[in-house]
């Protein structure tokens, strides 16, 4: 794709507003943001590549079945047709969210392979990779900053996004990544070159776009792997322009240890809603599609029908969330979709603010120099804010919309869903096992004695598969409420935990203590709540205890 140059002086409307402020109207408004305590909340990346992986997801439609729909998918409404009701539940949803994507426009992004290894030093990281008998390798250049590592990290994917001097200024290293090492362009479909196709097939139905990802995500599983003494695994940040923006966005969506995901002036097949690119002028489905293999071969059939698509770009930009997320865009190019991709961007957004994470996402087109991939001096003093609010976790500014009134989207245009109050604390889920077909005996002896006065229980259920499993803890109030518990619990050996949902612990090995979050801290009389991890290696036998305080 061939971007013109140059420069105009049209003025701009400037639109800024808190992320709170997006009404299901669409109506432009300035209120109260979100409290310094939500905003904080996203400010940690997972620390896993994919938190539901245990979801089971089901209900996928077929290619055959998607009604036609010219409205925004609503990111709320699950496969079964129901809307999720709190922040737990978005876990699973986005799981959802990601299948489908994968299924329909990037082609599958493999997990972790059977093996990775590789180096991490000063001026390199290697990453050799073998799976099911087929082995690839790759490497990425390292620019440090001053000073004393460990460094956050942002990687460059094609040496080809925000500006440089300023991410090192900020603190933070510099990743120059080839993707093209890893997924090569100017390749048919059915013959796709590089270090990923090496591993997946030459014919895998899976596009540049997702290949790229799996090349950075096995990046950070070097990273994780080394001392820590250079890098640092959970700071890490990605960033690209044009067709390289595009693959910023693709890997920031698909790895949930990317702290901080900057695409700039991404274009068709990035952030632009599909949905949208038709009447914008922008360059055509087809033609990004027919350009390179970014795209996943099932896409093939909705580039002249997207509104038969089942998911679009601005549940890319939530599957983001709650992490952090800034957009740049340039209003001056119709074929780049700038004003659907800030439709993206407020759709996407409207799951931040339900997360109570509203001030993770900035967009900003509003910029005066129309030249494709600029440097641009607005984006400068945001760009340092995100690194240090996600990277260097020294700050907490606000993120926020500014689209420029020349590419000015309009949210209440594309969607006909609203906006739920997702409450704070985990639904109980169904049993796991059906009740039984013959009443029980009255009195079965309790694997875990009830709590009794003021104090509390805690039994565990575990999902094991080999390598790993998922534990759900459920934490009961006795007779008296509880204001706020601990869980103790001793892994067995060589077990360790990956990732964790609403409790906090002290460790990943050998005896673990779990504390309250702030929204299940307190347990009616009676009632209880629930808490889940993920692990490496097995989670049997485990006896969980519970004090109060």
């Amino acid at each position: 794709m061939t971007i013109p140059s140059g420069r105009s002086r049209t003025r701009f409307l400037v639109v800024v507003l808190a992320l709170a402020a997006l009404t299901v109207a669409g109506s432009v408004s300035v209120v109260t943001r979100t409290t310094n305590a939500q905003a904080a909340a996203g400010t940690l990346a997972a620390a896993v590549e994919d938190e539901g992986v245990d979801c089971a997801v089901s209900g996928l439609p077929d290619l055959g079945s998607l009604p036609t729909n010219a409205k925004l998918p609503d990111p709320f409404k699950k496969l079964n047709g129901t809307t999720i009701t709190t922040r737990s539940d978005w876990r699973c949803r986005r799981a959802e969210i990601k299948e489908l994507a994968e299924k329909f426009v990037f082609g599958e992004k493999p997990a972790k392979p059977a093996t990775v290894t590789g180096t991490v030093s000063n001026s390199t990281v290697t990453v050799n990779v073998a799976h099911n008998g087929r082995s690839s390798s790759f490497s990425a250049r390292v620019d440090l900053p001053s000073g004393t590592g460990p460094f956050p990290a942002v990687v460059v994917v094609g040496g080809f996004g925000a500006d440089t001097a300023t991410i090192k200024a900020a603190g933070a290293a510099v990743i120059s990544y080839d993707p093209l090492a890893v997924g090569r362009e100017g390749t048919p479909r059915n013959n796709k070159q590089g270090a990923f196709y090496s591993i997946y097939g030459a014919s895998s139905s899976t596009g540049l776009l997702a290949a790229w990802g799996w090349g950075v995500s096995r990046i950070i599983d070097v990273i994780e792997q080394s001392d820590g003494r250079i890098l640092k695994a959970d700071a890490m940040g990605v960033t690209g322009c044009s067709r390289y923006g595009k693959g910023a966005f693709a890997i920031g969506v698909f790895d949930q240890r990317i702290a901080l995901t900057m695409p700039i002036e991404s274009g068709s097949a990035g952030v632009p809603i599909f949905r949208g690119i038709p009447g914008e002028g922008a360059q055509s489905l087809s033609s990004a599609y027919g350009e390179q293999p970014w795209l996943g071969d099932a896409f093939g059939s909705f580039t002249s029908s997207p509104n038969r698509l089942p998911v679009d770009t601005h549940e890319m930009v939530a599957m983001v969330a709650p992490r952090g997320l800034f957009i740049m865009d340039n209003p001056h190019i119709a074929n780049l979709g700038p004003r659907s991709a800030s439709v993206a961007a407020l759709g996407g957004a409207e799951v931040y603010k339900a997360l109570g994470a509203g001030d993770n996402i900035t967009y900003w087109s509003d910029v005066q120099d129309g030249s494709h991939c600029a440097n641009r001096p607005e984006w400068r003093t945001p760009l340092q804010n995100n690194i240090r609010k996600f990277l260097l976790k020294t700050g907490n500014e606000p993120g926020v919309i500014r689209i420029s009134s020349k590419a000015l989207g309009r949210l209440a245009d594309w969607r006909d869903w609203p906006t739920p109050v997702l409450a704070d604390g985990p639904t109980t889920p169904p049993p796991t096992t059906p009740p039984p077909t013959t009443p029980p005996p009255t009195t079965p002896p309790p694997t875990t004695p009830p709590p009794t006065g003021g104090g509390c229980a805690a039994t565990v259920s575990v999902n094991q598969w080999t390598g790993g499993f998922v534990a759900t803890v459920r934490v009961s109030a006795g007779t008296a409420p509880v204001n706020g518990w601990t869980v103790t619990m001793t892994l067995p050996s060589g077990a360790s935990i990956t990732s964790i949902w609403s409790a906090n612990r002290s460790g990943s090995t050998g005896t673990v203590q779990f504390t309250n979050v702030d929204y299940n801290g307190s347990i009616a009389a009676g009632q209880s709540t629930e808490f889940g991890y993920q692990g490496n290696g097995t989670g049997a036998g485990m006896t969980p205890t519970c004090s109060t305080g």
